[in-house]
């Protein structure tokens, strides 16, 4: 009678055992972050990046054909406007420069027939949405300016790489998804891409990236 008793208790505790060891488990596989897709260390073909997108700041160079008093170098200002000869407070901030192009033409148009214009940016000061943010355990934790086919790896020389007590493999990048609205974050593996050379941890940045490096309880 004993023994059964026995039996039955040691049972029930291997049951809950394993009810708790299942939890656990879904708990770390639904907090875990996703994996994103490997990038080469050197690009197998080189590419334009998205449309760089006008910051506050940023200085211009506009040219109107045949009527050069009507443009000349301006500085978008920090509420994100411009400010030329017979076209006062045009919004700047998140046009391309080939938007803005043609809202000058369209404002020149009630001035002077079929006008001509062009937008250069000649100095970049990259808006965040541009930008690849590195934070926490590094050496130098930094804004970046985007450029096409940038890899973490990239971003990592550009701040000097790893602090001396960052838990790499336990970084994250966090990324803006345009089409849901909605932020997602995917694990990184930057203890095995910069000290083990793992080229398979290498992956591709898009612009407005944030990485996110903690550091190691230990």
């Amino acid at each position: 009678m004993m023994s059964s008793f026995r039996s039955l208790r040691l049972a029930r505790a291997a049951l809950v055992s394993g009810i708790a060891a299942t939890a656990l488990s879904g708990c770390m596989s639904g907090t875990s972050a996703p994996q994103l897709p490997s990038a080469n260390f050197v690009a197998n073909q080189e590419g334009p990046g998205e449309e760089y997108i006008i910051g506050p700041l940023d200085e211009l160079q506009i040219f109107v054909w045949r009527n050069p008093e009507l443009g000349g170098k301006v500085q978008v200002r920090p509420d994100g406007r411009i400010t030329t000869p017979l076209i006062t407070d045009m919004p700047a901030v998140g046009k391309t420069p080939t938007m803005l192009q043609q809202d000058i033409k369209l404002q020149l148009s009630q001035y002077i027939t079929d006008p001509i214009v062009s937008v250069i940016v000649t100095s970049f000061n990259s808006t965040f949405s541009q930008q690849v943010r590195v934070v926490g355990a590094t050496e130098k934790p930094a804004s970046i300016p985007f450029r096409a086919n940038m890899t973490v790896l990239d971003a990592m020389i550009a701040v000097g790489g790893l602090g001396d007590y960052a838990a790499g493999n336990k970084a994250r990048l966090v990324r803006y998804d345009k089409g849901t609205g909605k932020q997602q974050e995917y694990a990184l593996r930057l203890n095995d891409l910069i000290k083990r050379g793992d080229i398979k941890a290498n992956v591709r940045l898009q612009p407005g990236d944030v990485i996110i490096i903690p550091e190691s309880m230990f």
